[in-house]
């Protein structure tokens, strides 16, 4: 089996690159984030006309996540509230999350927020939320032990992930108060399926627009997939494919495919 992880930066905008890619990449699932259109307004067509089924949560013009599966998903849901369902009804207004089983595996598609800038409300809603998730998750465990985790996490895990060196006191997606709040989800019982296969730094899967960084490779590795045991043991390769960030118009990440 394999899963891929793409932020596409609005499924509109991109639909043609993404179509084309499922047809030279057989993935059995394409996990979507940002795809930034409501459901009745996504396109659907496309993809059902190359077989495969579509699983959606999209809210207009911002956030979106979407699961694309070859078979039929099994106990779909979205939002947090489905498993913690104490939760405050604001806590699923951004549609950041969505869930199914695929062969007994349960599949978590996430867009974690950005955070915008360290010290403002956005950053202190990006840790809530960070803690809102590991509790979702852990609650999910419970009921399914083989899990992917993956999505857009807005966070590189270690130095290594980063083009050069940043300070992580006031960089976003780089503070060791964000850095900790993953840890602590992966303390679940987690572990990063990229580095399995490779240890070296230099391997990114977002490239800011400006400054000709993806000519020059300074990137971020923010675009993960996050395993449970078994599966992690089972994982046969997990890579970024650099490629669609050559065309033109691109979304700014770029897939990350796990194969078991």
């Amino acid at each position: 089996m394999k899963i891929a992880t793409w932020n596409v930066n609005s499924i509109r905008i991109r639909l043609e690159q993404v179509t084309e890619w499922l047809t030279h990449n057989a993935v059995d699932v394409l996990c979507l984030q940002e795809t930034k259109v409501i459901d009745a307004e996504f396109p659907r067509s496309p993809f059902e006309e190359m077989g495969y089924h579509l699983y959606l949560s999209g809210q207009k013009s911002y956030n979106g996540v979407a699961i694309i599966s070859r078979q039929p998903l099994l106990d779909v849901t979205s939002g947090f509230r489905a498993i913690l369902q104490d939760l405050p009804p604001e806590w699923d207004e951004q549609k950041r999350v969505i869930t199914g089983v695929i062969d007994g595996i349960r599949i978590v598609n996430l867009y974690v927020p950005n955070g915008a800038a360290v010290g403002t409300e956005k950053y202190e809603y990006k840790l809530r939320w960070l803690t809102v998730l590991r509790e979702y998750l852990r609650l999910l465990l419970l009921s399914q032990p083989d899990m992917c985790v993956c999505g857009d996490f807005n966070i590189a895990p270690e130095a290594k992930d980063i083009h050069e060196q940043v300070s992580t006191e006031n960089h976003i997606m780089a503070t060791e108060t964000e850095r900790q709040a993953l840890r602590d989800i992966l303390a679940l019982g987690f572990a990063d399926a990229f580095r399995k296969f490779t240890s070296e730094g230099g391997n990114y899967s977002w490239w800011d627009y400006r400054a000709a960084a993806f000519r020059r490779n300074l990137g971020w590795r923010i675009d993960h997939h996050y395993l449970t045991p078994i599966l992690y043991e089972r994982a046969k390769s997990c890579i970024i494919d650099a490629a669609p960030r050559k065309l033109t118009q691109p979304s700014d990440h770029v897939p990350v495919i796990v194969e078991f």
